[in-house]
């Protein structure tokens, strides 16, 4: 059941990480690696869906110290977006929430 929430809540959590700062996909992992388990292979095919939804834009920044990295930017829809999936998160939590505490009466 966690793996099926995770997956739900993905795009969200990476539009949330986005909505700090512009980012790569390495440092994506890394920063919700400290909240749930995650792997390089997960992200790439996000961040395609999410390019391909445009609420993300990429660019190239050159490295000295290896090969330029493509860093993903969030678009004005992608923000619009995180704040419909916060709204909707926040109402469903809230839902689940309901439903057990009638489990508790009982």
């Amino acid at each position: 059941m966690k793996t099926q929430l995770k997956k739900g809540a993905l795009e969200m959590c990476v539009l949330a990480v986005l909505a700090r700062g512009d980012s790569y996909a390495y440092e994506i992992v890394n920063t919700l690696a400290h909240s749930m388990a995650m792997s390089e292979g997960t992200i790439y095919p996000l961040m395609r869906r999410l390019q391909a939804q445009k609420w993300v834009t990429t660019y190239q920044v050159e490295s000295v110290s290896g090969p330029s990295r493509k860093y993903y930017c969030l678009t004005e829809h992608g923000r619009e977006s995180l704040l419909q999936m916060q709204q909707e998160w926040a109402e469903f939590i809230s839902e689940v929430e309901q439903v057990l505490k009638i489990g508790e009466s009982k």
